[in-house]
C-alpha cells in the first residue's frame, strides 16, 4: 500500500547541521546506516521521502542553540543572537557544504540543479537534494561568493535566518506577535534579490519580517516562496504568515511549505510535541483557502524543531499522507501537496 503513496518533496530540513559534528566522512556513513534525529537514508526509504531543500545554516558562535524551553511559556519574546561575522560564517558554511557534498559522493543523494534532475533522482530511488542557504552571512556585499556557490549547485537562498545580516532583518521568535517587527532589506539585500533573479536562485521568505517580505515582493520578478511557514490566523506567531502576506504570495503564483514545528502549528504557540495531526490539516486548509491547491506543500523543518509526536521522523510521513486522505484530500491533491506543487514553482523559478 505504501508504494502507492506519492513521495514527499520537502521544503526545508536541517539535517546538515545535525550531521556537522561527525565531519564529512563519518556523517555520510551515519546518514547511510541510520542515526539519531529525523532524517537519514533508512528513514527516508521507510517513509517515502523523495527529497527536498537541505539547508546550510550557521550557528551563532556565542549562543549556538535556540532555547526551545523558552518557547513553552504562555508568551515569549526571545532576543535574537548578534549578527554572525563574515570571517566566521565562511568556514562554517564550507563545513556544512562539505557534509552535503560527502552525502552526494557516497551515493545517498544527488544535488539537483533542475527539476529534470529532481525527477530523475527520485525515479532512480535516490534522494533529490536542493542546495539551500538559510541566512546569507557567508556572502559578502559584492556578491562574489553567490556566483561561486551557484556554480557548486546553490539554487535556493534565504537572505536571513531571523538574526540580522548585511542583507536584511529577520523576524524574531515572539508569541503572540505580528511579523511586522522592524526594518526589511538593506540596499545590499536588494542587490542580492536581483542577482538571485538573474541566476535563477529561489528567494526564501521564511524568517524575513513583514517589511522584508514586502521588499522582496517589490523587487523580485520570481514567484514568492516561503519554504517553511504557517498561517498566522491559526497560530499568531511572528514566524507565521498573515492572510495579507498569503494573498501577496498567491498573486505572484508562488507557494508556502507547511512547517511541522510545533510552536508554529499550535494555537498557543508552544514548542511542545503534543500536537494532533489534524492541526496540520487546519493549516493546510487555511493556506489553500487563500493560495489555492497549486501553491501549498510541505516544509517540515525536520532536525531543526520540535515536531508533532506522530510525525517525529521521515519514517512517519505515511501518517501525514493518510491523514490527508482521511480528511478528504483526493489522490490528485495529495500528490500536489506532497511534491507536485514544489516541482511546479521550482520549474517556474529556475526555468528548467
Amino acid at each position: 500500500m505504501q508504494s502507492l503513496l506519492p513521495p514527499v518533496f520537502d521544503g526545508h530540513n536541517d539535517v546538515l547541521t545535525k550531521l556537522l559534528p561527525y565531519g564529512p566522512a563519518l556523517a555520510a556513513e551515519r546518514f547511510a546506516q541510520g542515526c539519531e534525529g529525523a532524517i537519514d537514508l533508512p528513514k527516508a526509504q521507510a517513509g517515502g521521502f523523495g527529497g527536498g531543500f537541505f539547508a546550510i545554516w550557521i550557528a551563532s558562535p556565542s549562543d549556538p542553540a535556540l532555547k526551545f524551553d523558552q518557547m513553552t511559556r504562555d508568551s515569549y519574546a526571545m532576543p535574537l543572537p548578534a549578527p554572525v561575522p563574515y570571517d566566521h560564517a565562511v568556514p562554517a558554511a564550507e563545513a556544512e557544504i562539505a557534509v552535503l557534498e560527502a552525502l552526494e559522493a557516497a551515493g545517498t543523494l544527488a544535488i539537483c540543479r533542475s527539476v529534470a534532475e529532481i525527477r530523475a533522482a527520485m525515479a532512480a530511488g535516490k534522494i533529490a537534494a536542493i542546495f539551500h542557504i538559510e541566512g546569507a552571512e557567508a556572502i559578502g556585499p559584492d556578491l562574489e561568493e553567490l556566483d561561486a556557490l551557484y556554480a557548486r549547485g546553490l539554487r535556493s537562498l534565504g537572505p536571513v535566518w531571523s538574526r540580522p545580516t548585511i542583507f536584511g532583518h529577520g523576524v524574531p521568535f515572539r508569541f503572540p506577535s505580528s511579523p511586522d517587527t522592524g526594518e526589511g532589506l538593506t540596499e545590499a539585500g536588494a542587490r542580492l534579490v536581483r542577482r538571485c533573479n538573474e541566476l535563477g536562485i529561489m528567494i526564501d521568505l521564511s524568517h524575513l519580517n513583514a517589511k522584508g517580505v514586502e521588499d522582496v515582493a517589490r523587487i523580485s520578478d520570481a514567484p514568492l516562496v516561503a519554504s517553511h511557514s504557517n498561517a498566522h490566523a491559526i497560530c499568531p506567531h511572528s514566524r507565521n504568515l498573515t492572510d495579507d502576506q498569503l494573498k501577496m504570495i498567491a498573486e505572484s503564483d508562488g507557494m508556502v511549505g507547511l512547517n511541522l514545528a510545533a510552536a508554529f502549528l499550535r494555537e498557543d504557540g508552544k514548542m511542545i510535541a503534543d500536537v494532533p495531526v489534524e492541526t496540520c490539516l487546519r493549516h493546510l486548509d487555511h493556506l489553500m483557502g487563500i493560495l489555492g491547491e497549486d501553491r501549498v506543500g510541505i516544509g517540515s523543518d525536520y532536525d531543526g524543531a520540535v515536531v508533532p509526536e506522530a510525525l517525529t521522523t521521515l519514517a512517519d510521513l505515511p501518517v501525514l499522507r493518510q491523514a490527508m486522505a482521511d480528511h478528504g484530500y483526493g489522490a490528485e491533491l495529495t500528490e500536489k501537496l506532497c511534491q507536485g506543487n514544489w516541482l511546479r514553482v521550482l520549474e517556474k523559478t529556475w526555468g528548467a
